[in-house]
């Protein structure tokens, strides 16, 4: 019996685990994934390696080239086989002196047509006083071409009893002798010439009075003071637009009754609301028949005037 059950047995078998099967296999998946991948990542690590290396042996060449002045000797080169300069070509001078600009121009390190340095040549040209705007080319084979913008003189300028030409910007041009005096109006007093320009925006303002101007006085450097020709100064307030309200007025008088040329001595708009009228109080001098007839102000209460 029990030697029949020993041959007839149907004992089950052992299985193995499909747990511990499915890990291994998910290890050798990671594992053979992540070997894929390196030969990869090795490629782009030599590529990498490569282009560094190559910008290293070019910037060490330029380095090297610079250092034997390679750019120079081609630059000479090319200057020897006829491309240096030879000509100056200058367009637009008329007050600054062509010797100048030559000068400067040819005033090279090197003739060579690539070495000039033509930013720099623009700046030294920059430094004359009649020079607004300058620009330098090359016109091969062996000409610089000088193109020149000069300034427009707008006023005297007189300070320190000197007297010098400026442009509407105050830029000084030039020095004036006292018998060669351009017919031009004449600012007078420290930094006059830097409000040149302030200047021009009030004489535009009253264009009749323009003509008759002579000149003008930066008091203080506050305020404007206004020379006639016809002798007569006239006296501003302070700021611009107060300045030009004032004259505005006064060219309104002066079109009204004639205030210039009357033999007045000093017209004072200073005060807002005031207008006040100083005649001569030398021998011999004429007194005006009557004072002059006050323009009502739109900003401003009816001027007194006072004689």
């Amino acid at each position: 019996m029990s030697a029949r059950i020993a041959r007839g047995s149907s004992a089950p078998r052992s299985r193995a685990k499909p747990a511990a099967k499915s890990r291994g296999n998910s290890r050798k998946g990671k594992s053979s994934g992540m070997l894929g991948t390196l030969p990869l990542q090795g490629d782009m690590v030599r590529r990498v390696s490569w282009w560094i290396f190559i910008g290293m042996i070019v910037a060490l060449g330029l380095a090297v080239a610079s250092a034997l002045r390679v750019p120079d000797m081609i630059g000479e080169a090319v200057g020897e086989a006829g491309f240096a300069v030879k000509r100056v070509e200058i367009k637009g001078a008329n007050r600054v002196p062509r010797v100048q600009i030559y000068n400067v121009a040819f005033d090279q390190p090197s003739v060579a047509m690539p070495l000039v340095d033509l930013d720099y040549t623009r700046e030294r040209l920059l430094r004359f006083g009649w020079v607004k705007e300058a620009r330098v080319s090359r016109r091969l084979p062996d000409t610089l071409v000088v193109d020149i913008v000069e300034r427009r003189p707008a006023a005297i300028w007189q300070h320190n009893r000197r007297l010098a030409l400026i442009d509407a910007e105050g830029v000084v041009l030039e020095p004036v002798k006292l018998d060669a005096m351009p017919d031009l109006p004449l600012v007078i007093g420290p930094a006059a010439n830097q409000h040149a320009d302030e200047l021009a925006r009030l004489t535009d303002a009253a264009p009749s009075l323009k003509p008759m101007m002579a000149g003008a006085t930066w008091v203080g450097g506050r305020r404007w003071d206004l020379r006639f020709q016809s002798g007569e100064v006239l006296a501003l307030p302070e700021g611009e637009e107060s300045a030009k309200r004032a004259l505005t007025r006064f060219a309104r008088m002066d079109q009204s009754g004639q205030l210039l040329g009357r033999g007045f001595v000093r017209f004072d708009m200073r005060v807002p609301g005031k207008f006040i009228v100083r005649v001569s109080r030398e021998p011999g001098s004429t007194v005006p028949a009557a004072p002059p007839k006050p323009v009502p102000s739109t900003d401003a209460p009816d001027p007194a005037t006072t004689i």
